[in-house]
């Protein structure tokens, strides 16, 4: 799957997570490379950075199925296979020896899973569309929006409006 993904180009050219050949240091190296050609523009610089706070547990079913189908074009039986694998999962928890009764997981996909990291990256693939006054720097479930601009109210405004987007 990754290799069409790649080969294909359907991944976000700004997610350096989980991806063959990239790496943190390739974030890293994209952040400075940005910091560096605003310097060089007499610019200031600005920058968020931002971690989802469970990020495998927030993926919305529904929403993974449908950008699955949308964006990447995974359709019928193959569809039908992802939406068997992230449904109707159950989990228990066991507290002082007695065992809980089973609930429905909702949303999430299985932790530790091979497919775990890849449907997060279908899931959050999008997310540099919605930016429209900064650019992103992707590694998995950490982001960081930059901008550049003249003035500190404008550098502030960009990041702010962007981030509400998020």
């Amino acid at each position: 799957i990754y290799k069409f993904l790649n080969d294909n180009s359907l991944l976000s050219k700004h997610q350096s997570g989980f991806r063959p050949k990239h790496s943190t240091l390739t974030t890293l190296i994209q952040m400075c490379d940005t910091l560096y050609e605003n310097m060089d523009n007499g610019q200031l610089s600005g920058v968020v950075f931002l971690d989802i706070r469970k990020a495998f547990d927030s993926i919305d079913h529904t929403i993974l199925l449908q950008k699955m189908n949308d964006q990447f074009g995974i359709k019928n039986v193959e569809l039908d296979w992802f939406k068997s694998y992230v449904t109707n999962r159950e989990q228990a928890c066991i507290v002082n020896g007695a065992m809980s009764s089973p609930k429905t997981i909702v949303c999430g996909v299985p932790q530790g899973s091979i497919l775990g990291p890849l449907l997060f990256l279908l899931y959050i693939n999008d997310l540099p569309k919605c930016l429209e006054k900064t650019s992103p720097h992707l590694y998995a479930d950490d982001t960081q929006i930059f901008t550049s601009a003249k003035t500190i109210e404008e550098l502030t405004e960009n990041l702010n409006n962007d981030l509400k987007k998020v």
